[in-house]
């Protein structure tokens, strides 16, 4: 039964007008972290934000993921299950322009991305994704720590 923040049934999604948001709070690197997942009837928009900061925009179009074997994604044994999904491609819409972090920027996007693709093999929406980081975040760290608040409200 699909519920108002479920993501893994696009095609019947009940949704409130005009979307569900789900929202956590924690700390990355001592730094209050606030990521925001509102789910719209044609995108996914995850907002990652500290000190109210939202700088740099990215989209990862999710029509072009390579679905696997019989509709599920499929990962491999090792150190390469844990990278992002090669058929999905980041750009930057917004920002994003001093060193690095356009890179850091591109990465967090196509990580979120494959955790979607890895809970909801069909979906189909774009995903948006904003973020409000500080230099302190660079680290792998405070990558990873990331990653999990978003996997918190997926």
């Amino acid at each position: 039964m699909s519920t108002p923040f479920d993501i893994s049934s696009p095609d019947s999604l009940n949704l409130p007008f005009p979307a569900s948001t789900r929202q956590v709070t924690g700390l990355v690197n001592g730094i209050q972290t606030d990521v925001f997942v509102t789910s719209f009837s044609d995108k996914i928009m995850v907002a990652i934000s500290q000190a109210g900061r939202l700088a740099h925009w990215l989209h990862v179009p999710m029509e072009n993921q390579n679905p696997g074997t019989e509709g599920m994604h499929t990962l491999s044994e090792g150190d390469d299950a844990l990278l992002p999904l090669k058929t999905l491609t980041t750009t930057t819409l917004l920002g994003g322009h001093s060193p690095g972090q356009d890179t850091t920027g591109q990465l967090l996007a196509r990580q979120i991305a494959t955790a979607i693709a890895m809970k909801t093999p069909d979906e189909k929406r774009l995903l948006l994704v904003g973020l409000g980081l500080g230099k302190e975040t660079a680290d792998r760290d405070s990558f990873f720590a990331i990653v999990d608040l978003v996997l918190q409200c997926l």
